[in-house]
């Protein structure tokens, strides 16, 4: 149980930059993850979540300094939005070396630190910077493998840990499914993050 005293000290109000409607993060008409996109397949379906759920991401950590992306949430957790954006760059390469079996070796997890993601967020603004810088590469790698692979059946040409036998098969739509439901799993987490940082609430 967090204490009273740890409480206050985090205490902040809630607030929207919204000015329609007052539990969402912007007025719709400047959400960035709003598209002209037809959405009308599965292909289109799956990569249209992906790219909301990373913009999303993107928008729970805008205007925010090194400090406050690394601001954990409550003990004995380590989690903080910093840590997220380094958590979700290793799931961008780990979609690749399953996929495409390209040798991208992990970036911040060792086998003696495999929490190194979450461990080595530290506010300097040095490491912020290159997260984010990295994560946008290992997404436009992700996105260079997608658009060259029109069958959502293609099957993984790396070693697969997901799925029931590890090693084993995989078609594409399952592994861009579990990169979906990675994120939106992680985006609850930084709708609690950004509340806690800053008090600003929304979608």
């Amino acid at each position: 149980m967090v204490s009273d005293e740890h409480t206050n000290e985090r205490a902040v109000a809630r607030w929207t930059q919204s000015t329609v409607y007052p539990d969402m993060w912007v007025d719709p008409d400047d959400d960035p993850r709003e598209s002209d996109t037809e959405v009308v397949d599965e292909r289109s379906t799956l990569l249209e979540n992906l790219r909301h759920y990373r913009l999303t991401l993107e928008m729970k950590c805008a205007g925010l300094d090194a400090e406050q992306m690394a601001l954990r949430s409550v003990p004995p957790s380590t989690m903080s939005l910093l840590g997220l954006v380094r958590h979700l760059t290793e799931e961008e390469r780990h979609f690749r070396r399953v996929m495409a079996g390209e040798d991208a070796p992990k970036l911040y997890r060792t086998e003696e630190d495999r929490d190194g993601d979450w461990n080595g967020a530290v506010a300097d603004p040095v490491v912020v910077e290159d997260a984010w810088r990295q994560w946008r590469v290992e997404v436009e790698l992700t996105d260079r493998y997608l658009a060259g692979v029109g069958d959502l059946a293609t099957r993984n040409a790396g070693f697969s840990d997901l799925g029931p036998e590890p090693g084993g098969q995989l078609q594409l739509r399952d592994v861009l499914v579990a990169q979906i439901g990675e994120y939106a799993r992680h985006c609850g987490h930084a709708d609690l993050l950004r509340e806690l940082i800053d008090g600003r609430v929304g979608q």
